[in-house]
Parts: C-alpha cells; structure tokens; sequence
C-alpha cells in the first residue's frame, strides 16, 4: 500500500477553478492506477477519474467530463486533479485512491486499497 495526502480543496465560486493534488509516499507509485472520488452529504462515494500507470488512459464521470482532468507525475509521486467551471453540484469530500490492479479493472470503490484522508471542496453559487 501507499500512504495519501490530499490538498488543494477550499471554497470557490461557481464557474469557477480548483486543482487538487495527492502525494503519495513509496517507491512503487508508478505502478499503481490512481483515481479521484467524491462523497457528498447523504451520498455514496462516486468515482470522479481514473488514470493509468503511465497516464496514457483516463476515464472521466459523465458529470465532469469536458471539466475536469486528472494527470499524475510518477517522478513526484503525485496526481492530480484540475476542476474547472465548477458547479455547486461539484460539492463534496474529494478523496483520492491507488489501485494496485489494472486501469481496466479500477472502477469501483472496493477496488482500491489505499486512500487519502480527503479534501473538502465547497462551490457557491
């Protein structure tokens, strides 16, 4: 497993711009597929985006596709996560995940073994 630390979160106004980053600690995080997930109040968690190994795939939500983009530098061992035109909608605790299985099959929630402690992102209207 590695260990994950999230910052970037805050208060932003709608339409407007956040980039979240995750630090993560380990020699082996370039083999591991990294994703973003959101809970909102009274919600399930929801996958946001998912990026592989070597950042040549990404898979984005319906809801942020166009909007947001998430990329990871192995040689930092780092992702990231850039929200832009933000919706209220987009309110939630963003957490971010390392799978240590393949892009394909880094989907879902129980497919993740490590996580980060979350981010808390608020867009007013």
């Amino acid at each position: 497993q590695v260990q994950l630390v999230e910052s970037g979160g805050g208060l932003v106004q709608a339409g407007g711009s956040l980039r979240l980053s995750c630090a993560a600690s380990g020699r082996t995080f370039s083999s591991y597929t990294m994703g973003w997930f959101r809970q909102a109040p009274g919600k399930e968690r929801e996958l946001v985006a998912v990026i592989n190994w070597t950042g040549d795939k990404t898979y984005y939500a319906d809801s942020v596709k166009g909007r947001f983009t998430i990329s990871r530098d192995n040689a930092k061992n780092t992702v990231y996560l850039q929200m832009n035109s933000l919706k209220p909608e987009d309110t939630a605790v963003y957490y971010c995940a390392a799978s240590p299985r393949t892009y394909s099959g880094s989907f879902y929630v129980n497919d993740y073994n490590s996580w980060g402690q979350g981010t808390q992102v608020t867009v007013s209207s």
